[in-house]
């Protein structure tokens, strides 16, 4: 048997759905879903199996304007990711069609992508007529020499069958990289994080979520097969750790109860959930903070 597997870039502006496809690709929850934009901090990969091939998705932050040194750092990290696949997935939205995001994207995507193929993916194509539909594809392939387009919906799945086929036969020959039963190769402790980061995200507004992180802390394996996980919320002022832990800490209550659910499913069994938050005020330039969500200091310099 011919085995084949190689890396996927899954690539676009923020919210363009790439976390959605990419949990769609592997059957499980690897990144974080949310309405916020910029949620996928870290190159999390997630791998799928399809026929003899090895799909290794390379789910990268949105790409954007970046201002923080935190935005510089993803920016460089997506492109990086981008430039190290066999394969890349521009991911645009049907409804939204080419925004400035989009020309930006363009205009980086053929020095970055080199002869590496680029596949174009249009994601929401239930919120357009197909006359729309044709015209941003034509429009798309007129700017960017792409090896194939496909027309999808990452949250219902129209479409993604075919994307994951075509993919399976653009992966190089080769043994696959990850044992079968491995979806994704963040660390368990980085994806509890991530889940209650994601909570955190849906439960609060305005600029605070991305001037917070979440660590797990520690882990610790009971004798009845539940799991102990202690989690610290940093923030970077005291006013925020109010808005974190809200009225009574009804906001923080609420935010554990829903971390806890969703790691008791991820992980099939029951789940002891202890968070508390800290006011870390220099966390945003701190090193070891951008190692741990796979990203480099350097790059947002």
């Amino acid at each position: 048997m011919t085995t084949r597997a190689g890396f996927i870039a899954l690539i676009g502006e923020p919210n363009a759905g790439k976390s959605t496809l990419l949990n769609r690709m592997v059957g499980a929850k690897v990144s974080i879903v949310t309405h916020k934009v910029q949620t996928t901090r870290a190159r999390i990969r997630g791998v799928a199996i399809e026929g003899d091939s090895q799909l290794v998705f390379v789910d990268t932050p949105g790409l954007f304007l970046p201002r923080r040194r935190l935005d510089r750092a993803m920016v460089a990290a997506a492109w990086g990711g981008a430039a190290d696949a066999d394969v890349i997935v521009l991911l645009i939205e049907a409804h939204r069609g080419i925004t400035e995001g989009v020309e930006r994207i363009l205009e980086n995507l053929g020095e970055v992508a080199g002869k590496t193929p680029v596949a174009l993916a249009i994601n929401k194509i239930d919120r357009v007529k197909s006359e729309t539909l044709l015209a941003l594809t034509q429009d798309m392939n007129a700017r960017f020499g792409f090896a194939k387009t496909f027309m999808i919906s990452a949250e219902r799945g129209h479409g993604v069958d075919d994307l994951r086929g075509w993919l399976a036969g653009e992966m190089p020959e080769g043994p696959w990289l990850y044992p079968e039963d491995q979806i994704a190769d963040l660390p368990v402790r980085m994806i509890a994080a991530e889940i209650t980061r994601e909570k955190l995200t849906l439960r609060l507004h305005q600029e605070l979520p991305y001037q917070l992180t979440v660590e797990t802390e520690n882990w610790e394996e009971r004798k009845d097969g539940s799991a102990r996980i202690d989690q610290v919320i940093y923030v970077t002022r005291d006013g925020h750790k109010g808005i974190v832990l809200g009225r009574k800490g009804e906001t923080m209550k609420a935010v554990g109860r829903a971390a806890r659910e969703e790691l008791e499913e991820f992980l099939g069994r029951r789940v002891h959930l202890f968070t508390q938050v800290k006011v870390r005020p220099g966390w945003l330039d701190e090193a070891e903070r951008y190692s741990e969500m796979g990203l480099n200091i350097k790059d947002g310099n």
